[in-house]
Formats: C-alpha cells, structure tokens, sequence
C-alpha cells in the first residue's frame, strides 16, 4: 500500500468521524426541540435524499477533477451544513446540506481506489476502508453521545466563557457541532494531500441532459451485468437495512434495556465493533473471484436481528450485536470490492459509485420511510423488529437462490 492509500484512510477517518457523531448531535437537537418521534428516521432520509437526487451529476464530477480536490470541496459542503444548523435551520433541511457534501465525497473516496491499485488488492483495501469507517462508527457514536451530555457542554461553557456571547451556543447539541466542525476541517486538510492521479473516464459533455442520459446508461450496464447485478442487490440491501437498524437499536437500548440516550449510542457502535471484526476476516480469506459464496451469511444476520426482540440483558444484546456487525462486514466487504472493479471496467469508478449509492440511499430512503410509518401507525416495536429481521433473511434467500450457482466469479 502506498503512503496516498494512507492519507485517503485518513481524511476518510475524520470526516465520517464527524459525520456519525453528527447524526446523534442532530437527534439531541430534535429531541431539545421537542419534534414528533417519527422525524428521528426522517432525519436520515432528509440525509440520503441527494445521493438519489445528485446520483447522475456526482460521478462525473467525481471522473471529471482530481479525486483529492472532490473530497475538499465535499467536506467544504459538510462545513456549510454544520453552520447552517448552528445559525438556526432547521436539523432537517441543515443535516440535508451535511448529506449534499457526503454524496460528493462517496464517489471519489471509493472511486480513486480502484485508480490507485491494482484489482487484487482491492478486497484488501475494502477491508482497511470499511474497517476505519467503521471505527469511525464506533468513535462517532461514543463521542456523539459524550458530546450531547450536559457535563461537557457546562465543562466547555464554563472553560471557554466567551462563546456565551455567540447566537445560538447555548445547548449541548450546538457545542457538539461546534467540536465537529473541527473534525471537518482536519479532513478537509488532508484532502490536500492525497496524490493527483490521471482522470479516468471524463464526460464528453457537461449538460444536465447528458449527464441524466449518460447515468442511466451506466445504471442498466450495472443491472445487467450478471456479477454487477449479485454485488449491487446485496449491498443495496445491506445499507437500507443496516442505516435503519441503527435507529432501531437506539429505541430498543431504551425501551428493552433501559439505557439512556447516552448508553444507547454506545451500544449502536457495538454493532460497528462487530463490522470491523467481519471486514478483517473478510479482507484476510475472501478472495474477489470468490465474492458470491458470502451470501448466506447475510441470511444468517436476518435470523439473527429477529432474536433481539426476547433479549433484555444488556450482556446477551452485546454478543448479539456484535455477532449481526461481523456477519454484514463479512459480506460487504467482498460485494464492495467486487461492485467496484465490474463498475471500473464497465463505466469509470465515478459512474459506478454513484449508481451503487443511488440503489443504497433509495433502499435507506424507502426502509426508513416504512419505519417511520410504521412508527407513525403504531405498530410496536416487537412487530417491528421481527418484520425487518425477516425482510433481511427473505430478500437474501431469494437473491441467494437466483445466484447462488455463480459459486465463482470466473475471470473478472
């Protein structure tokens, strides 16, 4: 690996660090604002809302600059997003700000890997990518919790006296973005130091009827092909599913195990703790050519998730979590890297993330829109948590049933 592999990993670390503590930080501040539960999910929706909507114009943008300065420009928008929140919009329409930069970002940070190294190193470099994400999960959620609570805020207003005079600084949410502001721009620096590499697959053209026109294209020639199709269905499952479990082990942390907002964000990078485990062995004993033989253990993780509606001890729900985090990271990583060099060889790595992240944000988009009717009809939380569980482990036995005869990739 390179020393520009490494700086990649480290603006990546910084700013989804920011990016999930971000998230808890927006939460407190409905919760301050005492908005109606269902909002919680739909916040993560007014996120993935512009990686389906800017689907076909970011991965050209991504082709069409080099990928270091894309990443500076999208933690930028981050910034814009977090300031926004700070000088009195709405957590809705400013963490949809933060989201517009993190579809810009998404393109180039996974596209200049397959730019940077050569195919057989691609699972690996999944695995260190998806390993300090996750460890960035895990930090989020452990900070973004420590950060909304009231000792630190006091501590901070207390030690720094001068920002009771600022607008808007006078909760613990507001000082939290304030802190995360700082990480955006710490990955924003680093940005300016990843290698210029040689643009790939530049657009012809830069009209919007082109770009929707060429999107499309890559769209289909992504579906139709037979180990495209296998990696995008199981990924796009997989974010869908994992972007809503999330929400739901926050409400199952205080409903069945009595924790705190606090406790249950931690318990959330329990899950993150378990990814990281299965992307390391993923990374170590799946070879590409081998990416479609992990899908049962996707079907696996939905039995599994269904299990945590009979758990009420805090110690069984850490080794179930963990145990359901290792199982997706175990899948992932190989779908990833195998949807990354097809969409590589097919259209240019741009085109292919940004149609892998139109597919995953729409699945977010539609599970989180049902999570949050189901909310808003109450249903209760144990019919919720069964009915997810279940869809996961259907929708893998049927994509595992239509190709599980693909048992090797072939030539690739």
């Amino acid at each position: 690996m390179t020393r520009g592999f490494y700086t990649i990993l480290l603006a990546q670390f910084f700013s989804a660090l920011a990016d999930n503590a971000l998230l808890f930080a927006a939460i407190a501040l409905l919760r301050e604002m005492h908005a109606p539960d269902w909002q919680t999910p739909v916040l993560q929706m007014f996120f993935v809302f512009s990686y389906i909507v800017l689907a076909p114009f970011v991965g050209p943008f991504a082709d069409a600059l080099p990928k270091g300065r894309v990443m500076f420009v999208a933690n930028a928008v981050k910034i814009v997003g977090c300031i926004a929140m700070l000088a009195g919009f709405h957590p809705l329409l400013a963490y949809g700000i933060v989201g517009v930069g993190a579809a810009m970002y998404s393109p180039a940070k996974y596209g200049i890997l397959t730019e940077l190294l050569p195919p057989e190193k691609l699972v690996l470099a999944n695995g260190w990518m998806e390993g300090l994400t996750v460890a960035s999960i895990i930090l989020g959620a452990i900070i973004g919790g420590f950060l909304v609570g009231d000792h630190f805020s006091a501590y901070v207003r207390d030690e720094f006296s001068f920002l009771a005079s600022f607008p808007h600084l006078d909760s613990a949410p507001e000082v939290a973005i304030v802190v995360l502001l700082l990480l955006y721009a710490i990955a924003a620096f680093a940005n300016t130091y990843i290698p210029k590499l040689a643009i790939d697959h530049k657009p012809a053209r830069r009209d919007p009827v082109f770009l929707l026109q060429d999107f499309w294209q890559s769209f289909w020639s992504l579906w139709r092909d037979k180990l495209g199709q296998v990696s995008l269905a199981v990924t796009t499952l997989f974010w869908g599913a994992g972007a809503t479990l999330r929400l739901i082990v926050l409400v199952w942390a205080e409903k069945w195990l009595g924790f705190t907002m606090q406790q249950a964000t931690q318990l959330t990078a329990v899950v993150a703790v378990g990814i990281a485990i299965g992307s390391v062995l993923a990374a170590r004993y799946v070879a590409l050519e081998r990416s479609v033989r992990v899908i049962p253990v996707g079907i696996a993780m939905g039995i599994l998730v269904t299990g945590m509606v009979v758990v009420y001890d805090w110690r069984v729900a850490l080794g179930i979590l963990v145990v359901a985090g290792a199982m997706g990271g175990f899948f992932l990583v190989p779908m990833n890297a195998l949807l990354q060099h097809r969409g590589h060889l097919l259209m240019g790595a741009g085109h292919s993330i940004a149609v892998q992240n139109f597919n995953e944000n729409l699945s977010i988009l539609v599970m989180q829109g049902c999570y949050a009717w189901m909310i808003g009809a109450s249903f209760s939380y144990t019919t919720i948590v069964v009915v997810f569980g279940l869809f996961i482990a259907g929708t893998m036995s049927w994509i595992y049933r239509r190709h599980g005869h693909d048992q090797d990739a072939g030539e690739l």
